[in-house]
């Protein structure tokens, strides 16, 4: 697989009052738990980041799939995704997992080419690829 762009962001201290700063500097932020966990809810937690990551991602995904349509779709400026990423307990007991689910708002376009797009967006956001699919990931102890 060819890498395109790799971002690199680096985690102290974990969610309760810890930071997460990207290497080029664009985002640093303190981190935290929402209060429904325990936190006292004052800074950005984990799934707010992946929240706002994939719902950016999967319109864009939108976009690029009615770029592809004969002719052309244009999405309106005004349509949007949000989502909605829930922390929950594993059904194993051993850990956790995200849950997503995505609202979608396409003004414009009907309900049935709606559907459509949205799912042939989900092959090509990589957000839902990785949530979908089985991947591996290389741990390394440096």
């Amino acid at each position: 697989m060819k890498k395109v762009y790799t971002a690199h962001a680096t985690a102290i201290g974990g969610r309760g009052g810890g930071t997460v700063k990207t290497a080029d500097g664009q985002l640093d932020l303190t981190m935290d738990h929402p209060k429904e966990m325990g936190g006292k809810g004052e800074h950005n937690n984990p799934e707010q980041l992946f929240a706002a990551g994939y719902s950016t991602c999967y319109l864009g995904a939108i976009k690029a799939v009615g770029g592809k349509q004969t002719p052309p779709l244009r999405i309106a400026p005004e349509a949007t995704v949000t989502a909605h990423v829930s922390f929950a307990d594993r059904e194993d007991n051993v850990g956790f997992t995200i849950i997503a689910e995505l609202d979608v708002s396409l003004p414009g376009i009907g309900k049935a080419k709606a559907e459509e797009l949205a799912a042939k967006a989900h092959d090509v956001c990589p957000y839902s690829w990785l949530i979908r699919k089985p991947h591996e990931v290389k741990t390394t102890i440096v």
